[in-house]
């Protein structure tokens, strides 16, 4: 599927979505039948070694940076979303994706990171309305970041893409509402799962960048910004899968997740104002630049690791958004957490 169809299709379940429109279709029933056969397959694995716990990161990153009387309290990141975002698949709460972030942006911003996890293996969009009630239960102050990832499971449980970017999209707008930042990581690319075999493997790179596309719309037009996952791991998944992918060849390994926190992070660190003034402005050299939103969003699921951010709030087309493509920064192995008080 080219860029220029991916962006219609892209538009067609964002204004789905935001209009309550049916459900548009990602891929053929009957494929998408195969598909679910084939993902399923690979996850009955899930489980059998020792996949199914996830460590709890859940405390304070960045001991060093904690100053007496320097003043400012530890920044706040709240994790949301699903297996990924929880970091099923390794065993040490610093493997996580959550612990590897909050530790990323202690050393940028040298100032403590606490970070708060609410994700859950398993979820589908329709559970970030119940994640960000818990986050904005008014029990802890409001984040100053949230990261969601979220959709590989509204694929392989075929909920219709214009009712999974409208529960994403709600959720981007209440937690902006109530002063979070917010950075989506995109739906990954279902094509890399390593017992998934062609033509379905091609069926489920499809059916996982449309939503993709979609989803980055949903969220910059509610103000967050989005990270492509897309197929950031299928060259290593490719290469050397035995190393990338975790014991249960669903999920990714400590290596996969520091690779997908490397992606991440300067997105998470540029929202919150912390990266340097001159990488926020377009590089013609890396081919950034503003552009209509859905077209924005159709490259960056084409390109894994590329930000879509809320430019213009409107043009000849539509919405406008800055694509980057930011460079990856090495992401700190996360020390220890001290429990949240």
């Amino acid at each position: 599927m080219t860029s220029m169809s991916r962006a219609r299709v892209a538009r067609r379940i964002a204004a789905g979505a935001a209009y309550g429109g049916g459900g548009v279709g990602l891929v053929g029933a009957a494929a998408v039948g195969l598909l679910l056969a084939e993902v399923r397959l690979a996850r009955r694995h899930v489980g059998h070694h020792g996949g199914g716990r996830v460590p709890v990161a859940d405390g304070v990153y960045g001991h060093a940076y904690d100053v007496p009387g320097a003043g400012e309290p530890p920044l706040r990141l709240t994790m949301l979303g699903d297996s990924t975002a929880a970091g099923q698949g390794v065993h040490r709460a610093g493997q996580t994706p959550g612990a590897l972030l909050a530790s990323g942006l202690a050393a940028v911003a040298e100032r403590p990171v606490e970070l708060r996890n609410v994700a859950l293996p398993g979820a589908q969009s329709d559970d970030l309305d119940r994640q960000v009630a818990s986050v904005l239960s008014g029990v802890a102050p409001v984040p100053d970041i949230c990261v969601i990832m979220i959709g590989a499971n509204d694929v392989t449980h075929r909920m219709p893409p214009t009712r999974s970017v409208r529960h994403l999209s709600a959720a981007v707008r209440r937690l902006r509402t109530a002063g979070a930042e917010v950075v989506v990581g995109t739906c990954p690319d279902l094509g890399t799962i390593e017992p998934v075999q062609q033509p379905l493997r091609w069926l489920a790179r499809r059916a996982s960048r449309q939503l993709a596309a979609a989803q980055t719309i949903g969220v910059v037009e509610q103000g967050g910004r989005s990270v492509s996952l897309g197929d950031l791991l299928g060259p290593e998944f490719e290469a050397n899968p035995r190393e990338l992918f975790g014991p249960d060849n669903y999920h990714p390994s400590a290596e996969g997740y520091a690779t997908a926190a490397m992606a991440v992070l300067p997105t998470v660190c540029a929202a919150l104002g912390l990266w340097p003034a001159e990488e926020e402005r377009p590089d013609v050299s890396r081919r950034e630049g503003f552009l209509p939103v859905a077209r924005a969003a159709a490259e960056a699921a084409s390109e894994a690791g590329t930000e879509v951010t809320p430019a213009m709030p409107t043009g000849p087309r539509g919405p406008w958004a800055l694509l980057k493509r930011r460079r990856r920064r090495r992401v700190p192995e996360a020390e220890p957490a001290t429990p949240s008080v």
